[in-house]
């Protein structure tokens, strides 16, 4: 396994589709995963992740914990996967 690429999401759909459609076609010639630590988000965000990217996992909290522990939450998820490298992306 190569790359885990996490995005951390609070009530930006129309930015975080943009980011995943732009991931997807730059990651298809490596062994990757998508992870999108979602903080809450009430704008319809997990849904869209669900309908239009089904491969990306989709950490969703119960309450908005913050950027640093979003990312820390998508990091601990991705090494128990085994992945070599974790690139942190904003979906802005």
């Amino acid at each position: 396994m190569e790359l885990s690429i996490i995005v951390v999401n609070y009530n930006v759909k129309h930015f975080l589709k943009q980011c995943l459609q732009s991931v997807y076609v730059s990651a298809k010639h490596i062994s990757s995963e998508v992870i999108v630590v979602d903080n809450n988000s009430v704008d319809g965000s997990a849904e869209m992740i669900k309908n239009n990217f089904p491969n990306t996992i989709i950490i969703n909290n119960k309450k908005n914990v913050g950027f640093s522990k979003a990312n820390n939450q998508g990091i601990k998820y991705s090494i128990k996967n085994g992945f070599d490298y974790v690139l942190l992306l904003n979906n802005d």
